[in-house]
């Protein structure tokens, strides 16, 4: 008897987690009403509960909830994402490249002119880039609150000036917010963002009150066009296809690992890209920051909020805020292991 007893509360216990995920996944994504979600939750809990009590063999059991459980997977992965929705403004359009060799015209660039975080004059511009003109690329990871997560964005930078920011985001509908919780299923659709500098960062830094911080990277001017392209692809791709934003698997950091593994580039997998407040920690022990300081003495001249801030719609915003950066380190000290 008793081994029976243990053998359920076992298989209970390995069975709860994702008998939770798929009430979530119910509750969340099902598109049903509330009070209907929540007889779907309760028909799923309820009829866990009563194969674990009633069912012998737990064998048979298992396999009956096993059966359960694909069919809410088959259901969730068919859930399909939309570009046809009401979009909030600010995620409106988005963004087309067209390359013919060295020349990039880039349709949707955002640079909205912002009195508030929600008042605002919409501006999407097209611009044209000289791929040959690519200098390198920079990291901002910008805090609103918890130092545990962050927000990253890549910038490309070019000779004549110019800087092209690209921010991985949720693309939300009117009336929506986001939700950490609902990240991790089927509630954003997924959306690049390629701005200015001035509304990228101009944003976070004067109308949200966040804290950012610009790191120069070592990339060279050949990789950081290979990275550019791979962000471009798959703007291109959700332009025609959109694809689901997940949390985890594809957020603002996780996808930056992704395209910069597709250029070639090898990014170990460490807790810190998860945890991405302490992203710049993993990338100095990696050697893509400037190791010529301390990380404290890095951290401290690599904030630019006040810059930011001071330099507001300035048209010189990107040379502004990088008025005494440290350097852009070099590519070979990328993978060299930290000085004892």
């Amino acid at each position: 008897m008793w081994r029976n007893a243990l053998r359920a509360l076992c298989l209970g216990l390995l069975i709860a987690a994702p008998t939770a995920w798929a009430c979530l996944a119910l509750w969340l994504d099902a598109p049903v009403s509330p009070a209907a979600a929540g007889a779907l939750v309760a028909v799923v809990v309820v009829g866990s509960l009563a194969l674990l009590v009633c069912v012998r063999p737990l064998r048979r059991a298992a396999l009956l909830w096993l059966a359960g459980f694909a069919a809410v997977l088959l259901w969730w992965f068919s859930l399909t994402p939309r570009n046809d929705r009401e979009w909030q403004p600010d995620v409106a359009r988005p963004p087309v490249a067209e390359i013919n060799g060295d020349q990039l015209v880039l349709r949707n660039v955002r640079n909205f002119e912002y009195r508030s975080e929600t008042d605002f004059t919409p501006h999407w511009e097209e611009r044209r880039y000289d791929l040959s003109k690519l200098v390198g690329q920079d990291l901002f990871l910008s805090f609103w609150g918890p130092t545990l997560i962050a927000h990253t964005i890549v910038s490309w930078e070019f000779e004549d000036g110019q800087h092209l920011a690209a921010s991985i985001e949720t693309r939300k509908e009117k009336g929506e917010a986001y939700s950490a919780l609902r990240g991790f299923f089927r509630q954003f659709e997924l959306y690049y963002v390629l701005a200015d500098e001035r509304d990228l960062i101009g944003l976070r830094t004067n109308h949200r009150g966040e804290t950012v911080y610009l790191y120069r990277m070592p990339a060279s001017p050949a990789n950081s066009r290979k990275l550019l392209l791979s962000y471009l692809e798959q703007a291109n791709r959700l332009a025609r296809e959109p694809s689901w934003y997940n949390a985890l698997t594809h957020n603002c950091t996780t996808s930056i690992r992704l395209h910069a593994q597709q250029t070639g580039a090898r990014i170990p997998l460490d807790w810190r890209i998860l945890l991405n407040g302490y992203l710049d920690e993993y990338l100095y022990e990696q050697g893509r920051l400037n190791r010529s300081l301390p990380l404290s003495e890095l951290r401290e001249r690599s904030d630019i909020t006040a810059r930011a801030r001071a330099a507001g719609t300035s048209p010189d915003f990107g040379q502004q805020i990088r008025r005494d950066l440290p350097a852009r380190p070099d590519p070979a000290q990328i993978g060299a292991p930290l000085a004892p």
